[in-house]
């Protein structure tokens, strides 16, 4: 992930934590607009639970956007394969994974994804320490539009039948 990425994303977690009081939903990094001028959306499969994630921020048009509404949850079994599934725009922009706790201010990890990668399934529900945690998809943003603003993707997960699960 490049510097601008992380640097944009770093600002990402504390308007991610405000989003999920607030919420989400819209356009790319790339300032390439989806179908109907709106931004793309993210699906998330694990286990037999399938939802769409709308973003918290995007740049859409080149206008950088940031959206109200609040990032679904999802309970999974324990070892269970995680596919995220972006659109074509953010395949092409490029993306990455970030790990958060499950109060979605404490970034755990980073998980690269080639580029051009429109399915990712390399997170499984165990690999994450804690039972409740944040996997939040990140645009590779484009220093020329919006100011950098990349687009982002939260969503929660609670491993089910963890003891540790609180």
């Amino acid at each position: 992930m490049s510097r601008t990425a992380r640097t944009t994303a770093a600002g990402l977690a504390g308007a991610a934590a405000v989003a999920l009081l607030s919420g989400c939903s819209a356009g790319g990094s790339s300032g390439a607009a989806e179908q109907g001028g709106s931004a793309p959306t993210l699906r998330v499969q694990a286990g037999t639970q399938q939802v769409t994630v709308q973003p918290t921020q995007y740049c859409l048009d080149g206008s950088g956007e940031r959206y109200a509404g609040t990032p679904p949850v999802v309970e999974v079994p324990s070892d269970s394969t995680i596919a995220l599934t972006v659109s074509d725009a953010v395949a092409e922009q490029g993306w990455s994974v970030q790990v958060f706790d499950d109060q979605l201010q404490q970034r755990l990890g980073d998980v690269d994804v080639e580029d051009g990668t429109r399915v990712f399934t390399g997170i499984n529900s165990s690999d994450v320490v804690p039972a409740s945690f944040y996997l939040v998809v990140v645009e590779t943003s484009d220093d020329d539009a919006c100011n950098g603003l990349s687009g982002a993707w939260p969503v929660g997960f609670i491993r089910s039948g963890d003891a540790t699960t609180g």
